[in-house]
């Protein structure tokens, strides 16, 4: 049974998900494999890379880590709490490995590449640590621990993307899939450590992208999420010669492959989104009209401190923008409350960008400082804890009220909804979403089945579900 422990704000922080493929494997060959995943949708998509190695070597999958050879922790650093809850789970994993000697412990991605000299000299928690770039390397650092040594590989590089895998669909619902298109990041904002822990920026052959695509797509796929870390910086170009493709080219080529095949992405950058990317959104019915476009902070004071390289009033141009161009586009957002030396003001402003930006979805944080960053190099954490929580509680105060809302805006017209699977409260009701990404339940009527579009007449909402029942089934 794979465990879900969602913050009700962010898909950022999804904790210890286990995951199996879409069959589990015997693995005789090797030994079985549990991987739990923390963080962001990165992470999770990088576990599926990670299987797909390891798969190739004749491991199988467990999703039952008692039963497991092998046990990898794919790891967060964007928060403290994400690493301490790592920490923790590790020590639980010690304490098994203390019944089972041969057991094998791993840490991997972000945690991996921070702090492997605490995890292996320190503390002895583990006996392997591969950073994001290093997952090909897994196999040979296996076989190190288990010849007595410890396997360490945290080297980044300016070349991986791992084309040329093809991922091992994990826990996947058969419905939804994510597919990465770059790594990396070379924004330099001052509160965060994916540039150090990710490396730089690099873009993925399109050509493989759209290769992966087609294969889910035919594998019965109905959605993709094209990932990065900033997808809108996403830049190919084989030689001197030819073309650039830029994002915008990118998604209408995915979206070019088939009018049954729904293309999201993630995640934008305000300063990079561009026109060219909004007008495709438009021209393109199966690209999703929704996008998440952080801003962090209402005050141009802080996102100059955060230094986001954008204003207050840039921002809010940029949303004027979308909507002008996208006008039923749905918008969500990261927002940091109490960055170092933050005022009531600058709360103040945070408040009413929001109340002008009318989000459907925020992913709602107080400022957690990490080493080695920038600002906590050059800044001081000087805001209580207190402050920051009481300010994030009035943060989400009002995004509760908004977000309920836009769902209710919502009743009474007729929405194209896929189907991914059964609602988690009942087998008799469906469970999907909409284009611009809101959660619909209804109950199962005709021939309908999960990958089926439908369309759904909205007869009542709560602040995060819409509930209706069948209009007419579209494809």
């Amino acid at each position: 049974m794979v465990e879900f422990l969602i913050n009700k704000q962010h898909d950022e922080s999804r904790q210890g998900e286990s995951f199996l493929p879409d069959s589990e494997s015997s693995g005789t060959l090797t030994g079985k494999v549990y991987i739990e995943s923390y963080g962001c949708q990165m992470n999770f998509a990088d576990s599926e890379v990670v299987a797909s190695i390891l798969k190739e070597k004749g491991y199988g999958f467990t999703a039952d880590f008692r039963m497991a050879d092998l046990i990898f922790l794919n790891t967060c650093s964007i928060r403290e709490k994400a690493e301490q809850t790592v920490r923790k789970r590790l020590t639980e994993f010690r304490q098994v490995k203390k019944e089972r000697p041969g057991l094998l412990i791993g840490v991997l991605g972000c945690m991996a590449e921070r702090l492997k000299s605490k995890f292996i000299e320190e503390e002895k928690l583990v006996d392997i640590v591969v950073g994001p770039d290093a997952y090909r390397s897994l196999p040979e650092l296996i076989e190190e621990a288990e010849s007595g040594q410890k396997g360490v590989n945290v080297l980044l590089s300016r070349e991986e993307t791992y084309a040329d895998l093809t991922p091992v669909r994990l826990n996947s619902n058969g419905v939804t899939a994510f597919v990465s298109i770059m790594r990396g990041c070379n924004n330099m904002c001052s509160f965060c450590v994916v540039p150090f822990t990710r490396g730089r920026e690099r873009s993925r052959n399109p050509q493989s992208i759209l290769q992966e695509c087609r294969q889910l797509l035919e594998a019965g796929y109905r959605e993709v999420t094209l990932l990065g870390q900033n997808v809108d910086s996403y830049s190919w170009q084989h030689s001197p010669e030819d073309p650039r493709v830029s994002f915008a080219d990118l998604l209408e080529q995915v979206a070019s492959l088939s009018p049954l095949l729904r293309v999201r992405f993630s995640t934008s950058h305000p300063k990079d989104i561009t026109d060219e990317v909004l007008y495709a959104m438009a021209r393109h019915e199966n690209i999703c009209n929704y996008i998440h476009l952080p801003v962090q902070s209402g005050s141009t004071r802080i996102l100059g401190l955060m230094n986001r390289t954008y204003s207050r009033d840039w921002y809010i141009a940029k949303v004027q923008r979308i909507r002008e161009i996208i006008p039923d586009c749905g918008l969500s957002t990261d927002i940091i409350c109490g960055f170092c030396t933050e005022t009531e003001e600058d709360h103040l402003e945070t408040l009413s960008l929001m109340e002008y930006c009318d989000y459907d979805l925020a992913y709602m944080f107080f400022y957690s400082e990490r080493p080695g960053t920038p600002a906590a190099k050059r800044l001081t954490d000087d805001i209580p804890e207190a402050v920051k929580k009481r300010r994030l509680q009035e943060v989400v105060n009002l995004h509760r009220n908004q977000s309920l809302k836009n769902m209710e805006k919502e009743v009474g017209k007729v929405l194209k909804v896929l189907i991914e699977g059964n609602s988690k409260k009942s087998t008799s009701h469906w469970f999907g979403r909409s284009d611009n990404n809101k959660v619909v339940v209804f109950p199962k009527e005709g021939n309908l089945c999960k990958g089926d579009y439908a369309e759904v007449k909205i007869e009542s909402c709560t602040a995060g579900t819409l509930i209706g029942k069948l209009h007419n089934k579209t494809s």
